[in-house]
């Protein structure tokens, strides 16, 4: 039975023009209909348990969305959301920390499955916290993408199906706030149909664009699309709402009358066939018809006044509780778990030793010690087990990154509560006490014995690039080791944070954004260490490149003048850095599929494309050393014999440029000549790797170098009139407009951009200033563009305390970094230039702008 407020509820509505089109009383339609209350199954601890060992009742899911687009229900939130109720995320009105949640959901039928679902922070700002959503991703099997009916497809919508798409997960989408569309934008019912069905075009052709599964469609009608709204409790697929239609009729086949609810199909109430051309001029779409027009009748009704389209009458806001008790009972409780039971998602089932990934570090509530946060995906963990810890660095031939730790306890996390558990079976999710010492983000935990040849999970590969960086000092400097120690541990719970320490000895923390950094900060301060912490103002990375090749052979000697090697640098062809970055190219693929790859996209000669020794400055980095040399002039076997040392020399070189120590791109080196000592004593690692290093140096030196600056691509929505005043902002910070256009269905424009990163502080702030608060700007790190300039013109005179104009940007840039890292104001070139190097640039009459 209803409760009585309900039932008072539905009397009002009684006789309103929407039954006289089901024929019949509405508390019999509503007595049909399950409300998402009763969605959720209280359950025992120990049936829960008991579903762990079931793996084909079990579904992992990831819950990711735009900010503010809906993807926490009230509901969930209420019952279980731990870190959303933290001071720090409700002040902000942003989820900051991904939050896992194990919850037993029932599917039409009764049968009860066990979903682990993790709900993930929006991305905010500079997606700030996608590092978050990636942790979710990789132990899932799925992912729920929630998208605003209002504001469609924004900046992060698509990064995330990206994402998901590059991590090969089963997307769904849940169409969210449809009542925004009535309600707000006062749409049509046709207008409100045309505006949702755009939203999955759009999510169409951006799956099509980053998959090459041609079978991966989303579509209502494959029941991989739902539509909702949060604030009200409603929830339906065409086949949920069509089973309404079937529990009320009777001999209806809901499956077949789901068909025909998307699409250009129509109602024919004279032959009561569904036909694909409009009866009559003023026939609706089956959607329009069965679906939409019956939402916006109830909400008219119950929210009051008039109704007629296409104007909607919204009465007093004191009437939305009682739509909400309404549209709650109406909702069949069909939340987008359903979808997932339909697309059969299983885990792997996860037999023989014990394989457990961990993507997430969770912190206890005093800050001292971690759990382990991840997916079993074989065997089974116990408590109290020994375990093997392996970490990111760990290999087969390097086992330096692993150690043995014993289990402590085992829980399923419930968000606030935890629930303890003995052991853990395959395709579950559980949170690890005991082996959080080893682990700095990433790990594998399996059998400490008998299991040699286990390999590392892949680490997480961020959609992001963490290019803010500040740095920190304690106010008390005898309080140095609680600060170091506090950045240990924060460095353990932000998965795309990172720290090191300069030359300067100053400590430095890389974030994605000004409030992740803002978050990791707070932590820092008031969790981790406790203390008083100066923080400088932040800065950018750079990188380092060239943009001309090599005037000249250059070459380097050993100390021991027994080696020389001969190297020239040039530019990379573009788009080549990113296919390197982005795994496109491997450099572990044979030599084969390698020179085919260089040979057919970017047009190298077969016999070069062959000759690749390595990326840099590590196996995904942007730079390539290539072995130039002709067998007729070179010993191929001595020179094969370094090749490890200069690889190690080439990669240490392109970690830290000779500019300001910021990483080399983009950028070819080729070894032209090597002359290498036939004893094995004169040619080992202590003489080759250095030498290696200073000849890389002089080679990016000779090849006109360039500095690279980090670009953010902005996506601003603001009324109409206030698109000058953005205009204007972007202007002043060295931004330009690459589009601006009306968002479709609503009375918004859109202004995309790009943005210089070190530009972009407090760019938000004199953005809303100049538009009273109507313009918001969500932006993300798209690009490395060159910044205008010689950073080596010692002719440029920085002035302090004044604007630079654009041709001196380079070379302030290079010269505030390097006094920031401690180093000399200038390029030394003694360093990177051997005595007979310079004295064969004094021969060809080189004029070098270095200072000796």
């Amino acid at each position: 039975s209803l409760p009585s407020s309900v039932n008072e509820s539905l009397e009002r509505i009684q006789g309103a023009p929407w039954i006289d089109s089901v024929g019949e009383t509405a508390p019999t339609f509503l007595r049909h209909s399950r409300s998402l209350q009763e969605s959720f199954v209280f359950c025992s601890c120990s049936f829960l348990a008991d579903l762990m060992d079931n793996s084909e009742l079990i579904r992992n899911v990831t819950l990711c969305g735009h900010l503010h687009h809906g993807k926490t229900h009230p509901e969930i939130r209420k019952r279980y959301d731990q870190d959303v109720s933290e001071l720090l995320e409700y002040s902000r009105g942003v989820g900051i920390k991904s939050t896992p949640v194990t919850i037993v959901l029932p599917d039409t039928k009764g049968k009860s499955f066990l979903f682990n679902i993790i709900d993930t922070p929006a991305p905010f700002c500079v997606v700030s916290f996608s590092d978050e959503v990636t942790a979710g991703l990789r132990i899932s099997d799925g992912v729920v993408l929630f998208i605003d009916a209002a504001e469609g497809v924004m900046l992060n919508t698509e990064r995330l199906i990206k994402h998901a798409v590059q991590e090969r997960l089963a997307v769904t989408v849940c169409i969210n706030k449809i009542d925004r569309l009535i309600l707000e934008l006062k749409l049509p019912p046709t207008d409100a149909y045309y505006k949702l069905r755009h939203i999955v075009d759009e999510v169409n052709g951006l799956i099509s664009m980053y998959s090459t599964d041609e079978n991966l469609v989303l579509s209502p009608l494959l029941g991989n699309v739902c539509f909702s709204s949060s604030q009200y409790s409603i929830c339906f697929t065409l086949g949920s709402f069509a089973k309404i239609y079937a529990d009320t009729y009777g001999d209806i086949n809901y499956q077949e009358f789901a068909k025909r609810l998307w699409g250009d199909i129509y109602f024919n109430p004279k032959t009561r066939k569904f036909t694909k051309k409009a009866p009559t001029s003023s026939s609706q779409r089956s959607f329009v018809e069965f679906i939409l027009e019956p939402l916006y009748k109830i909400l008219a009704q119950v929210c009051g006044g008039s109704f007629s389209f296409p104007q909607l009458q919204v009465g007093a806001a004191k009437e939305l509780p009682l739509l909400f008790l309404v549209c709650s009972n109406i909702s069949q409780g069909i939340i987008v778990s359903r979808l997932y039971f339909e697309r059969g998602l299983f885990p792997f089932p996860g037999k023989g030793p014990l394989m457990c990934h961990t993507t997430k570090m969770y912190s206890t509530d005093d800050g001292v010690q971690f759990h382990a946060f991840g997916r079993v995906l074989s065997g089974t963990i116990h408590a109290g087990q020994p375990v093997k810890v392996l970490g990111e660095n760990y290999t087969l031939e390097d086992e330096e990154d692993s150690q043995i730790c014993t289990v402590g306890r085992l829980w399923i996390s419930v968000a606030r509560y935890h629930i303890e558990v003995n052991r853990v079976p395959a395709g579950n999710w559980v949170l690890i006490e005991g082996v959080d010492q080893p682990i700095v983000k990433t790990a594998t935990v399996t059998e400490p014995r008998g299991n040699e040849e286990a390999q590392i999970f892949r680490p997480l590969k961020f959609n992001t690039t963490s290019v803010i960086k500040i740095a920190v000092e304690p106010v008390n400097p005898s309080e140095l080791p609680k600060m170091l120690d506090g950045l240990r541990k924060v460095n353990k719970s932000y998965p795309s944070l990172t720290t090191k320490v300069e030359e300067s000895g100053e400590h430095v923390i890389l974030g994605t954004g000004e409030l992740y950094l803002d978050c990791v900060m707070h932590d820092l301060r008031k969790m981790y260490s406790e203390i008083d912490i100066k923080v400088a103002d932040p800065v950018v990375t750079f990188c380092e490149t060239v943009v001309e090749t090599s005037s000249l052979k250059c070459f380097a000697e050993t100390p021991n003048k027994k080696n020389k090697i001969t190297m020239i640098a040039e530019p990379l062809e573009k788009g080549l850095a990113e296919d390197i970055e982005n795994e496109v190219v491997q450099i572990t693929w044979n030599r084969k599929k390698l020179g085919e790859f260089f040979q057919t996209k970017y047009d190298w000669d077969l016999l070069a494309a062959r000759s690749i020794w390595a990326f840099g400055p590590d196996a995904t980095g942007p730079n390539i050393l290539v072995d130039d040399t002709l067998p007729s002039e070179v010993d191929k076997s001595l020179l094969g014999s370094v090749k490890d040392s200069i690889v190690q020399g080439f990669q240490w070189g392109t970690r830290e440029g000779p500019l300001c120590d910021e990483l080399i791109r983009n950028v070819k080196f080729k070894i032209l000549d090597a002359v290498i000592a036939q004893e094995p004593l004169h040619r080992g690692g202590g003489q080759i790797i250095p030498t290696a290093r200073r000849v890389v140096y002089s080679a990016f030196l000779m090849a006109t170098p360039r500095l690279m600056e980090p670009y953010y691509f902005v996506e601003v929505q603001a009324p109409a009139d206030c698109v000058s005043a953005v205009y204007t902002v972007l202007a002043r910070r060295r931004g330009h407009v690459t589009q601006d256009a009306p968002i479709p269905g609503s009375p918004l424009y859109t202004i995309k951009a790009f943005i210089p990163a070190i530009d972009s502080f407090g760019f938000e702030t004199d953005l809303r200033t100049h538009t009273q608060g109507q313009a918001f700007s969500l932006s993300v790190f798209h690009h490395w563009q060159i910044v205008p300039g010689d950073p080596l013109d010692k002719s440029i005179v920085i002035r302090p305390l004044e604007p630079q104009p654009a041709p001196h940007l380079a070379r302030e840039f290079m010269i505030k970094t390097r006094r920031r890292k401690g180093l000399s104001e200038d390029v030394s070139i003694s360093k990177f230039f051997d005595d007979p190097m310079l004295l064969e640039l004094a021969k060809q009459d080189v004029v070098l702008n270095y200072p000796m």
